[in-house]
């Protein structure tokens, strides 16, 4: 028997020995010396574009992971997750409609319509309450509202624990996720809300003019103006302006507002609004104020959706707030004619208006292969 023969069996021995020990320190799911199942998820890095806040609170008790981001995606899509087995979160909220689905208001799993017009998902991490009314504080908490509500996705979320352990799919997921191959209904919350936190949008031209990386055309420029300015007499000149910005801030770049309100849609109110969470009465016919990235996607508008086109937006503002509703913001009965009553702004500054706005479409943010149904 020659050296190279005796060595082989040595040698193929200490290579499967490496090969073990090579996939074990890479193996994110191990066993320690009790015996038991150890994970240790990635750590998902959130790039903050430069225009936006740096204050984001993430819970302690659910920092954002490669392995909890990627299932919570899978979760957004998946419709074992709706009573009848046909209705993701994905179907009321389609990421080329910036995560919302076209229609006036909510189509159900079972066909039934919801009372208000489907949000976007985008910039949620900034967002402290979340829907029309407020009611959720947390994406957590948001999340079990629409799978269990019998107008949405109408199911209990037990029941969606339950099928989904019965997959192939989903168990080891979750080990990868979150360490156990057993789901639970506080880690469906956990990994959706993971998820949600990634849809950052902010690279429209807009944001490419904030950062000098382009430019916004004249007839842009003077719809910013507007949208920025407060109408009204400084130093003996007369400003003339939208005060858009008084609800929809735009300083720090999200366009909306942690505030809740009244815009002058209706003297009377069918839909309590903010006063259904509060139970104050000042609040009734208080809204959230959505934020206006990627606004000329998400039509119909309102928390109704009873305007189809940003045109009707402009005209409401513009020609016919309800002045007399009870609890009206006070900026929306701001006007660009001295002493007048509405918001009087020119056909031509209108033009100039809706110019800029459609300049907060995030054409990338709609494409993103990231936040796209992964099935």
């Amino acid at each position: 028997m020659t050296s190279s023969t005796v060595e082989w069996p040595f040698r193929a021995g200490l290579m499967a020995a490496l090969l073990l020990l090579l996939a074990s320190c890479g193996d994110k799911q191990k066993s320690d010396d009790s015996g038991q199942n150890t994970y240790i998820p990635t750590p998902y890095v959130l790039s903050l574009p430069a225009n936006l806040p740096r204050n984001v609170a993430i819970p302690a008790d659910n920092p954002l992971t490669e392995e909890g981001v990627a299932l919570g995606r899978k979760l957004f899509y998946e419709v074992r997750l709706s009573g009848n087995g046909t209705q993701s979160c994905g179907s009321c909220h389609q990421q080329s409609r910036a995560f919302t689905d076209g229609r006036a208001r909510a189509l159900g799993a079972e066909g039934q319509t919801h009372r208000r017009n489907t949000m976007s998902l985008a910039n949620l991490l900034w967002e402290k309450t979340l829907t029309w009314d407020g009611a959720a504080t947390s994406l957590e908490q948001q999340a079990r509202v629409p799978l269990e509500d019998p107008v949405e996705m109408h199911q209990l979320l037990a029941t969606s624990v339950q099928r989904l352990q019965q997959t192939d799919l989903y168990p080891p997921l979750f080990q990868q996720a979150f360490g156990s191959s057993t789901i639970t209904e506080t880690n469906v919350l956990k990994a959706l809300a993971q998820f949600e936190r990634t849809l950052i949008s902010a690279n429209s031209p807009y944001d490419k003019h904030i950062r000098k990386e382009g430019s916004l055309t004249p007839t842009e420029r003077a719809g910013a103006r507007l949208f920025n300015d407060h109408p009204g007499e400084v130093s003996g000149i007369f400003i003339r302006g939208g005060a858009c910005h008084h609800c929809h801030i735009s300083e720090n770049g999200l366009f909306s507002s942690p505030d809740f309100f009244n815009n002058g849609l209706d003297l009377t109110f069918a839909d309590p609004g903010r006063a259904g969470v509060t139970g104050q009465a000042l609040d009734r016919g208080r809204f959230k104020v959505p934020s206006l990235r990627n606004i000329a996607q998400t039509a119909p508008y309102m928390h109704d959706g009873r305007f189809a086109t940003l045109e009707e937006v402009l005209d409401h503002y513009n020609e016919h707030v309800q002045t007399a509703s009870p609890g009206l913001d006070p900026n929306v009965l701001l006007s660009n004619t001295p002493n007048g009553t509405r918001l009087d702004l020119t056909a031509q500054e209108k033009t100039q208006l809706l110019a800029f706005l459609r300049t907060l479409t995030d054409s990338t943010f709609l494409t993103d292969k990231r936040f796209s149904n992964p099935f």
